[in-house]
């Protein structure tokens, strides 16, 4: 199978009477932020030749017969990334809808789900497990990059990966049923290696592994048994980079010792990551392994009714102190949602939050577009507005820097120099 990563195609078929990739397109808006640096280019137009970015400036070339788009008084960002996302998951019973519907019927509102994101102006995903549809999430990254349905340009991993009884095995129905596990088998370094290559096989570009379960807050201190030693992970992380050209291993871990053991063994990130101790965040500087809070999953169950709620925002109030104490460490940051429990293309709530539990509203942009990018394997390909990039440009009322929020507000977006989404006082 030819590697469908390496020439980023664009993601969908042209909007009808919007520009083409080949044909120039000039956009002009009020305003552009450079997220590296955090200067404001004020106006700010950017020249797109193809499916890249052929000039950024004040004031660009504008080539004859190219079609200029005014966006008015809003400033333009990179494509969102969320590096923690579950496209076969909607809002609803989890352990039902993985046991209840389909392959094909969960593929089918996957694809639905990546075109929410993407109209979200997440341009730009890590799908961190399809919880138990294997590999169907090769066919709908493959149906994205040859422009058959539009969605985001994705990182795949196929099945999460989990040892016998572990954090999403069907743990809780009646054993005589056989319910199978939202996850596959691997009870040791030999089983893990087997299954990343099955699943290398079937397309995956990464392995997403859990590393703790089942949580407890016990006396105000988080509990999380761990699931594989750092030897385990270890052997995962040696594998993947055997492959090449993918996203590494990410881990599903909340708490110690297992956060430990995955910033040892070099993962590529620890999602969720409520509880590290200073070794782990020592570790997690020195080797570059981003953190991925994901706030908005735990807010969203936080607010659910019922007999839950209360352990949910017991949870979350933890995890913000502690978010408070990574942040004073200075460990870096990737920002993932999990949306799939909540709804789709509802996510960039999670840089709001980010920034209500802390962080600066740049530095926050930062780990999602330049820190999404290295993460996704594609560093100087996207995350930035930078001439040689690929066009994946987003608009937003006002600006971010001010108010955070306003990437919850997305009025343009264009993936790969097509137009996916239009204000309509564009002009």
């Amino acid at each position: 199978m030819a590697d469908p990563t390496a020439s980023l195609p664009a993601a969908s078929l042209p909007a009808a009477g919007l520009p083409n990739p080949g044909h120039p397109t000039v956009l002009h808006a009020a305003r552009l932020l450079e997220v590296d640096t955090g200067r404001v280019i004020a106006p700010a137009e950017i020249l797109i030749d193809g499916e890249r970015i052929a000039a950024v400036g004040s004031s660009v070339p504008h080539p004859s017969g190219a079609t200029l788009i005014d966006l008015g008084d809003t400033t333009l960002l990179p494509g969102l990334i969320d590096v923690h996302v579950h496209l076969f998951l909607h809002p609803g019973a989890e352990d039902l809808q993985t046991v209840e519907e389909s392959v094909p019927q969960r593929t089918l509102l996957a694809m639905l789900a990546a075109r929410d994101d993407l109209m979200g102006g997440y341009t730009a995903e890590r799908d961190m497990g399809t919880e138990g549809a294997g590999s169907a999430d090769t066919a709908v990254r493959d149906a994205i990059n040859a422009g058959l349905y539009p969605g985001p340009r994705l990182r795949i991993s196929g099945n999460a990966i989990d040892i016998l009884g572990g954090h999403e095995d069907a743990n809780h129905f009646n054993p005589e049923q056989h319910i199978l596990s939202n996850a596959t088998y691997a009870n040791s370094a030999d089983e893990i290696v087997a299954v990343m290559r099955q699943q290398h096989k079937e397309g995956s570009d990464f392995a997403k592994i859990y590393e703790t379960g089942k949580d407890d807050l016990r006396d105000g201190t988080l509990h999380s048994p761990f699931q594989y030693t750092e030897s385990q992970l270890k052997a995962a992380v040696d594998e993947a980079a055997r492959f090449g050209g993918g996203a590494g291993v990410a881990v599903h871990a909340m708490g110690e010792p297992g956060t430990l053991y995955a910033a040892q063994a070099g993962v590529a990130s620890i999602d969720h990551a409520t509880q590290l101790s200073d070794e782990t965040m020592r570790i997690m500087k020195e080797k570059k392994i981003p953190a991925v809070p994901t706030f908005t999953v735990f807010e969203y169950f936080a607010h659910q009714p019922g007999p839950g709620a209360a352990r949910e925002s017991a949870m979350l109030d933890y995890k913000i102190k502690e978010f408070k104490k990574q942040v004073a460490a200075g460990i870096p940051f990737a920002v993932g949602s999990d949306v799939g429990p909540f709804a789709h293309g509802t996510q960039a709530r999670e840089l709001e939050l980010m920034v209500q539990y802390g962080m600066k509203p740049l530095a926050v942009l930062q780990a999602d577009m330049i820190n999404g990018a290295r993460l996704l394997g594609w560093s100087g390909q996207i995350g930035e507005l930078k001439s040689g990039y690929y066009a994946d440009i987003i608009a937003v009322p006002g600006s971010p820097l001010d108010d955070i929020s306003a990437v919850k507000r997305v009025s343009f977006v264009m993936k790969g120099g097509i137009v996916e989404k239009m204000p309509r006082d564009a002009h």
